[in-house]
């Protein structure tokens, strides 16, 4: 009787193994290829021919003439889209507040004449580690100093701020947001270069 019930299962475990561990996912990754071709590469950024990052995967900008990202609490180094995952650390864990606290001061030291609030954003990593933007906030209280060391008026740099958030998807779902990296992008690019 056990037998009898063994090559029924088999057969079962062979054509499910085939048919949703090889047809579905080839099936799936085609026509997400077709329809929305650079989500389904990874939303990749190519600047001259050449892939600088992803827009779905934050990155570590520490030079005070760039905007810099929302910290990354992954782990071996910052943004490591394989180890995603927040700090686990609660409020009351000193390691997250010595965390902070040194956020805190790298952000005050590279701009020691703003007397701003410091955004949360700015010093707490996100659930993933990853998250590439930053609330208008926290780009907000970057521009003087971006400005400063690029040696651009401020509202040139705020304009660009302006240009490079992205509205609550839908219209109502989520926060408004910059994409850090394009942003910077942006930046470094020449005048004529500038869209």
């Amino acid at each position: 009787m056990i037998y009898s019930n063994l090559r029924p299962a088999l057969v079962m475990i062979v054509l499910m193994t085939i048919l949703l561990g090889a047809l579905y996912p080839a099936a799936v990754t085609a026509i997400a290829s077709v329809m929305f071709p650079s989500q389904a590469s990874g939303s990749l950024i190519e600047k001259d021919g050449t892939i600088v990052g992803s827009e779905l995967i934050g990155q570590p900008f520490s030079d005070p003439g760039h905007f810099w990202s929302r910290p990354s609490a992954t782990t071996r180094f910052p943004y490591n889209a394989g180890a995603s995952s927040g700090s686990n650390q609660g409020p009351l864990n000193p390691a997250l507040t010595g965390a902070v606290t040194a956020r805190i001061k790298a952000l005050r030291d590279a701009d020691p004449g703003n007397t701003l609030p410091v955004p949360t954003d700015l010093v707490s990593a996100s659930g993933s580690g990853l998250d590439p933007h930053i609330s208008p906030a926290a780009a907000e209280y970057q521009v003087a100093r971006v400005a400063r060391v690029r040696d651009l008026d401020p509202a040139q740099v705020r304009a660009l701020v302006d240009e490079f958030t992205e509205g609550r998807q839908f219209g109502f779902l989520g926060e408004p947001r910059v994409n850090v990296l394009r942003l910077n992008l942006q930046l470094d690019a020449t005048p004529a270069e500038r869209r």
